[in-house]
């Protein structure tokens, strides 16, 4: 039986960077990372860490369901031909 097995997986250059950078202050490669995070995913019965979504405080989430609204077109949002005209909109908010 052979001693390793190839695994061939597809990534984004940039995340493969990324991982490199990280992995090389522990002094293990890319490799190695996967053979541990494999194995460790046998010892636990799936996924070794927490998959949930991200939660943000009550004001991100406002803000971030805001923006889905204004996508969506249930909010009209103002419109304006130049920076001058936003800044003058703005300034007059302020008085």
């Amino acid at each position: 039986m052979a001693k390793t097995a190839d695994l061939h997986i597809r990534i984004d250059p940039e995340t493969k960077m990324d991982a490199e950078n990280l992995f090389s202050i522990f002094g293990i490669t890319v490799t190695d990372a996967v053979n541990m995070f494999l194995r460790q995913a046998i010892l636990v019965g799936g996924l070794p860490f927490e998959l949930k979504q991200p939660r943000y405080n009550a004001e991100t989430e406002a803000a971030i369901q805001e923006a889905r609204d204004i996508r969506a077109g249930k909010i009209k949002t103002k419109v304006y031909r130049s920076v001058a005209e936003m800044n003058a909109d703005i300034d007059a908010d302020e008085e």
